[in-house]
């Protein structure tokens, strides 16, 4: 079956399983090329809306910030704002993008082979009605026991009653989330990624809508509002894009199917491992807030404003592993664990690359990028000092963050139950705990932000150690390698800019910012050259297309054509009935 190079990032075609052939099968060098491009295309869109919903994000907050200060009543907002954290993480990210893209890249795997019926409209029929009725169940839940959840959240937070009112408005993103989740994860299956890449763009835009248009009448519950709001729109923004792929019968070969590649029971292991990964994950914000709840006013304020513009490298770097984790899916799915490994150690080399890039940048011009952002209205320039100081400790742990949210992905994208992952996540929330109480008496609000880095980085270590039987084998000593000379990079980086954007302090912030950041650039780009860094080229240049593995392979072939992986997997849900 022959395949059209795609046009854009949102109408690239799957490229189809090939039936196994007793010889190797070597992928044509233009169909090589064409899965190259395609990749590049689809993380530039990726990128380009990632950032679109960044900036907006930025904006959202510098919003938050100029109406309503960094005091009391922002504390009271940010405390619910704990239920869309969590439900993103939970719903959109982590959690059921883990469990979900891998079965429908079986469901797509089995259909190209010419499975009877339509696997994928079948696992939809069978799965989205149960999880749409859990996610209203969830969120009804949050909104009623809204009193006792606050009071657990942040027992010392002075107006309780504003954050009960604002939790209850944010619990309908449970239900909206989840629903958005699940479109994003069907459409990232299928390769599309246009409409789940601007998600944030709508999430965004509904909030600053709400907050600017009822902010005077309802004060800061118009942020609560905004939020189910921007859930709506959310789902909105993919549903259209999810109905036409639903809509259409994909061709191909029509080919029996044997018994043992059946739909099979529902595997609540899995969807229990990914949802408990993914909440003790975010349940650092939690440990966060309660022990920030002691100290003085705003303290919860100055240190979500500082994560939420420290963790903009990590996002920006792990869009890639957004891209990709489909196409690890897939592989693993036709049994190619070669392909499957490739990929991940790519991953992981260019979004550490990207984010230690951001992490300097962020290190070096603190100061001035939260001056630029926030400082106006009711945040003051003391606000300004206290968040930059947090910031510059949260980004010590950006590197973890992102090998945590790369290597996750490797660990589920077969489609197993893997508790590995959950135990590491355990033990590094366990380490933010324990050096949070100890240090937030003598350091406050910074030593929270050290207690996170050393957590999460703790975890980084713990899942790169665990990689092999349990995951994707990757080799451990190259991912090691490659981390060991952009780090270096990085931390000379980090001294250049800040010396340089400090010699230009009086011309303004603005100023100061640019020279700081390029500088900041021109060193990291130059060391890495010199130090042999793999670079984006580098990484999207050699990516290899879906193909046939080879009878020698780690992974081999049965008879059939079904690889060990399919052998071992319990498809989550019946898709015959």
């Amino acid at each position: 079956m022959t395949t059209t190079e795609p046009r854009t990032a949102d109408e690239a075609p799957l490229v189809p399983a090939r039936t196994a052939t007793p010889h190797t099968e070597t992928a044509p060098p233009a169909e090589a090329r064409s899965s190259g491009r395609f990749l590049a295309r689809a993380a530039l869109v990726t990128a380009v809306l990632s950032v679109a919903g960044s900036v907006l994000g930025l904006v959202r907050d510098q919003a938050l910030a100029r109406l309503f200060g960094a005091g009391g009543e922002t504390d009271a907002f940010l405390v619910a704002w704990t239920v869309p954290e969590f439900a993103a993480t939970l719903l959109i990210e982590d959690g059921l993008a883990f469990a979900l893209v891998p079965m429908f890249s079986l469901a797509l795997a089995r259909r190209a082979r010419g499975a009877t019926g339509d696997p994928v409209r079948a696992l939809v029929a069978s799965t989205l009605p149960r999880l749409a009725l859990a996610f209203t169940a969830a969120g009804a839940l949050v909104a009623v026991a809204a009193p006792v959840l606050v009071r657990a959240l942040a027992p010392g937070l002075p107006d309780h009653a504003l954050a009960v009112d604002c939790t209850r408005l944010t619990a309908t993103c449970v239900v909206s989330f989840g629903l958005a989740g699940y479109c994003s994860a069907a459409l990232r299956a299928h390769r599309r990624f246009l409409a789940p890449a601007a998600i944030y763009v709508a999430y965004n835009t509904g909030i600053i809508a709400v907050m600017f248009v009822l902010g005077g009448r309802w004060g800061v519950r118009s942020a609560a509002a905004g939020v189910a709001v921007g859930g709506v729109l959310m789902v909105a923004a993919q549903l259209p894009s999810l109905l036409r792929r639903l809509r259409r019968r994909e061709g191909g070969v029509r080919a029996p199917v044997v018994a043992d590649e059946a739909a099979r029971p529902l595997a609540l292991a899995l969807f229990a491992t990914v949802l408990l990964f993914a909440l003790c994950r975010q349940s650092q914000v939690l440990i966060e807030r309660f022990l920030a709840s002691g100290l003085p006013s705003g303290a919860i304020s100055h240190l979500n404003y500082a994560q939420k513009v420290a963790q903009i490298p990590m996002t920006l770097s792990l869009m890639l592993c957004t891209v990709t984790f489909p196409v690890v899916a897939r592989a693993l799915a036709d049994g190619d664990t070669e392909r499957a490994r490739d990929r991940v150690e790519r991953d992981v080399a260019l979004a550490a690359c990207l984010v230690l890039l951001g992490a300097a940048t962020v290190v070096a011009c603190a100061p001035q990028i939260v001056q630029l952002l926030f400082q106006r209205g009711a945040f003051t320039a003391a606000d300004t000092a206290a968040t930059a100081g947090v910031m510059r400790v949260y980004a010590l742990g950006l590197l973890g963050q992102t090998v945590v949210g790369a290597l996750a992905r490797s660990y589920f994208s077969a489609g197993r139950a893997s508790w590995y992952p959950l135990g590491a996540m355990a033990v590094g929330v366990v380490a933010t705990a324990v050096a949070g109480a100890s240090a937030v008496g003598p350091w406050g609000v910074g030593g929270i932000a050290a207690a996170n880095a050393a957590g999460i980085t703790v975890t980084a270590a713990l899942l790169l150690a665990g990689m092999g039987p349990r995951s994707v084998p990757v080799r451990v000593r190259r991912v090691l390698g490659d981390l060991g000379r952009s780090v270096p990079a990085a931390a000379a980086a980090t001294g250049a800019g800040a010396l340089a954007a400090d010699r230009v302090t009086g011309a303004g912030a603005a100023v100061s910012l640019l020279v700081g950041a390029a500088t900041v650039g021109g060193v990291f780009a130059v060391l890495c050259l010199a130090l042999g860094v793999r670079g984006p080229g580098s990484v999207l240049r050699t990516v290899r297309p879906v193909r046939s593995p080879s009878p020698h392979s780690v992974t081999q072939r049965h008879p059939h054509g079904r690889s060990r992986f399919r052998s071992r997997f319990r498809f989550p849900f019946r898709a015959d009935r």
